[in-house]
């Protein structure tokens, strides 16, 4: 009886026990559940503030990237302008070169020779010769008289190539243009630093956009004049500090054969004399003879052109001074250089009051030969070498 009475008391206790037991495991149960959706809650929210942090770094990088285009937008939007407005200056200059060659075209078609005629283009001639001294400054009275000495610099790079002076800056910094195909210029400080450098390394290195063709280029004002390479007859204006192109202009008759026989490579060739930038070519039409153009070097605009008597077979490099272009003959495989033809665009200079006009002391030829006005000095490269010749001058 009294282990029934126990049985019964015994009961109800386990049972409480069991079921108290039974609800700290399910407890233990939701608390784990709960602690395992906190943790993956906490991971999402990280996972969250991760993706924001990126978001606004690509953001940031995002925006950059707008206004660095926005700036480059509005440097080209400029420089498009400047190439408009240049465009626009080229074709009115065009039409009017058109305009001047249709009128003289009917001009010429309407023309009846007679003697009032004739005396009306003489005196037409004669205002013309005029107008030529007064723009190419008749106070430019000195002539070439005789080539003193020379002075070897250096050697260095190809055979062909050309080194110059700016007559036009008051600098005297050295530009060196190597190949007859390129687009690198080499400007040194001053003739000591070209001199004595080993290398480009003490050079400043500027590289063209469109490379060169021969070795008839110059530097004038701080401007690079150059035929562009893979044109006719395209030359290019560059502003060698700000490093772009300033102009261009085509120069009508020329590109179609080498300027010079022995050069070959040079179709164009510029020279600066007292008076400014000129070009020099030839054209089959005139059987081989060289053409002089007188070209404003703001304005890339054709001021004059005339044809001369000397011819390019056998000519290796010509240069003007002081309105007289001098044309440089040799042999094919290299002797003495000498001047042989001359013309003056005035009339002041005769052939025949020339004394010989030799290069001394050096046998072989030039790739380019380019007077300074200002130095009073040849600047020539010969085979590899750059070469000064001094220049004695007399009154015309």
């Amino acid at each position: 009886m009294t282990l029934l009475q126990l049985q019964f008391l015994l009961v109800p206790l386990l049972t409480s026990r069991m079921g108290a037991a039974q609800y700290v495991m399910q407890d233990a149960a939701l608390m784990n559940y709960i602690d395992r959706r906190l943790q993956s809650v906490e991971k999402r929210l990280e996972k969250c503030n991760q993706d924001i942090l990126d978001y606004v770094e690509e953001f940031r990088d995002f925006s950059k990237m707008v206004l660095s285009r926005l700036a480059g937008q509005n440097s080209c939007k400029a420089e498009v302008k400047s190439e408009v407005e240049n465009l626009l200056i080229r074709i009115e200059r065009a039409q009017r070169d058109i305009d001047y060659f249709g009128s003289a075209r009917d001009a010429k078609a309407c023309i009846e020779l007679h003697e009032d005629l004739v005396r009306q283009q003489q005196f037409e001639e004669a205002e013309q010769k005029k107008k030529l001294k007064l723009m190419l400054n008749a106070s430019c009275d000195h002539m070439l008289a005789g080539i003193k000495s020379l002075k070897i610099v250096k050697k260095m790079g190809d055979k062909d190539g050309s080194w110059m002076k700016d007559p036009g800056k008051k600098h005297t910094k050295i530009y060196v243009l190597n190949g007859s195909v390129n687009n690198v210029i080499w400007e040194f400080a001053n003739i000591m630093m070209f001199t004595e450098s080993s290398n480009a390394l003490r050079a400043r290195r500027v590289t063209l956009p469109f490379p060169w063709e021969g070795t008839g280029h110059v530097v004038y004002q701080g401007f690079l004049f150059y035929h562009r390479h893979g044109s006719l007859n395209e030359i290019i204006k560059f502003n060698i500090q700000r490093r772009n192109t300033t102009d261009r202009m085509l120069l009508p008759g020329a590109g179609r054969v080498p300027a010079y026989q022995l050069s070959p490579s040079t179709k164009i060739d510029l020279a600066i004399d007292e008076q400014g930038l000129w070009a020099i070519h030839a054209e089959p039409e005139s059987g081989g003879n060289l053409v002089i153009t007188k070209i404003n070097h703001g304005t890339m605009a054709v001021e004059h052109t005339w044809d001369t008597s000397c011819n390019s077979k056998d000519a290796e490099a010509a240069f003007m001074v002081c309105t007289t272009l001098y044309v440089v003959y040799n042999i094919p495989s290299g002797g003495t250089s000498r001047v042989r033809c001359v013309y003056d665009v005035l009339d002041a200079v005769s052939a025949y009051e020339l004394p010989d006009l030799h290069f001394p002391k050096r046998q072989g030829g030039h790739s380019t030969i380019h007077y300074n006005p200002k130095e009073k000095q040849l600047f020539a490269w010969g085979n590899g070498s750059q070469i000064i010749y001094k220049l004695h001058m007399q009154q015309k």
